[in-house]
């Protein structure tokens, strides 16, 4: 972001920003290397956030009431819960989607959320690299993911109040600039919006601020992340897994990588919408003390940018 000299920059009035459970290292509901819930939410806290999301169902309380103790007493709101979803496989992964669906969006209800991210199912394992399925979609399978979605988007927001954005991600069908356009030219910009994760789209070869600028009605949700290139060069030169990249350090603290932030949340806010910008910094596994003062630089940073 450019500024006049000896000025801030001007106020980001409409971007709320927040932070996540994937900024501390977590992944999974329950694992010995990840910080223990109460800890995240402690230190969350005392890098200057207010709003997070629910991470893995289960790593936070799932008693609704447990939830809005913890997370109040804090001074810290819920913007989001998370799902993966293998929509491209029809209606025969509905029932099993919706019952885990369902949960999570519950949760998120009772916790004052306004939205559901979901990340579409990887084509091979993030951890081991082993190969799932095509990495290529059928146009059966894009049929499937597309209406399939609307189905759920809809569902959620009738039965939940809960607007669904489906969220880019490495390693997934939905991925690179040229399937991000045919998944939102496919699909009903009534229902289903798009959670931008700066990184994972850097990562997969996509420009975030021109998607703003083209497919900017369909913006619902950010994800901010940055990519280490040099890392990355390493990654897609090895074909290494997001898992394995991740270990490796392929996603930075800013402002170290890329895409620079300051144009992303400029472009966002020209939107004239009210906008969740959510850090999320993946790192798992990680030392247990480096998330704090990352999160503490990183919010320093989004406020030298207007946030």
């Amino acid at each position: 972001m450019t500024t006049t000299a000896g000025n801030p920059p001007a106020p980001l009035s409409r971007i709320r920003i927040g932070s996540a459970p994937d900024s501390w290292g977590v992944w999974f509901a329950d694992d010995p290397r990840q910080v223990p819930w109460r800890r995240f939410l402690d230190e969350v806290a005392a890098a200057g956030y207010q709003w997070i999301e629910l991470g893995p169902y289960g790593y936070l309380p799932t008693d609704p009431v447990t939830l809005a103790e913890e997370t109040a007493r804090r001074g810290l709101k819920v913007s989001a819960g998370t799902v993966f979803a293998g929509l491209h496989h029809g209606s025969a992964v509905w029932d099993r989607t919706w019952e885990h669906v369902a949960e999570v969006a519950a949760l998120a209800r009772a916790s004052g959320a306004g939205h559901l991210v979901v990340i579409p199912s990887f084509w091979r394992d993030d951890k081991t690299g082993e190969v799932l399925e095509d990495s290529t979609l059928t146009a059966a399978q894009w049929r499937a993911l597309t209406s399939q979605t609307e189905r759920l988007a809809r569902e959620v927001r009738e039965r939940f109040g809960l607007r669904v954005v489906v969220h880019p991600h490495a390693d997934t069908h939905v991925d690179s600039e040229e399937n991000v356009a045919r998944f939102l030219d496919g699909t009903d910009p009534d229902l289903v919006s798009l959670c931008l994760d700066t990184g994972h789209y850097a990562y997969c070869g996509g420009d975030s601020v021109r998607l703003i600028e083209t497919y900017g009605e369909r913006i619902g949700y950010l994800h901010l992340k940055q990519v280490d290139p040099d890392v990355l060069a390493e990654v897609r030169a090895e074909g290494l897994p997001f898992g394995p990249a991740v270990a490796r350090g392929v996603m930075c603290e800013p402002p170290s990588g890329v895409p620079a932030l300051g144009p992303v949340l400029t472009a966002a806010q020209r939107l004239d919408v009210e906008l969740f910008a959510i850090v999320e910094q993946d790192m798992y596994p990680c030392d247990p003390d480096a998330p704090l003062p990352i999160a503490r630089r990183t919010r320093a940073f989004l406020r030298s940018c207007g946030a």
